[in-house]
């Protein structure tokens, strides 16, 4: 698709939309100035940028997020942090199995470490 197009599917004005590729928050188009051509990768990349603006994060520490090799961390309780990888964010990947399997690996991660911590336990006993 075209400058014109993305613009209209994203709601970005093109001047927002050469911004972004400018300070590299998505990828510069394929086929060059003249044929400039945008794909699906570059709607996820303006959704991701944009999901994050609206969880507070100014441009520069949007830049450093997603550019994390590890993930960008996002604090769920006090002692549980979910990390993400940066790709996902805003990609529109279903949330309901991600979410299934959350609820299958915490309860054991928790069960494990109350065994291990429990003060009636000794370390011979694991």
């Amino acid at each position: 698709m075209n400058m014109k197009r993305l613009s209209e599917c994203t709601g970005l004005a093109p001047r927002q939309i050469r911004y972004l590729i400018a300070e590299g928050f998505m990828p510069p188009p394929t086929g060059g100035r003249a044929h400039a051509d945008y794909g699906e990768e570059h709607r996820r990349a303006i959704r991701r940028y944009a999901r994050l603006k609206e969880l507070g994060f100014p441009p520069a520490a949007i830049r450093v997020l997603l550019q994390a090799r590890e993930g960008v961390p996002f604090p769920v309780a006090d002692g549980v942090t979910l990390v993400v990888a940066p790709d996902l964010h805003a990609s529109g990947r279903a949330v309901e199995p991600i979410m299934e399997r959350l609820g299958e690996i915490l309860p054991r991660i928790l069960d494990a470490k109350q065994t291990r911590t429990s003060p009636n336990t000794s370390p011979n006993e694991k």
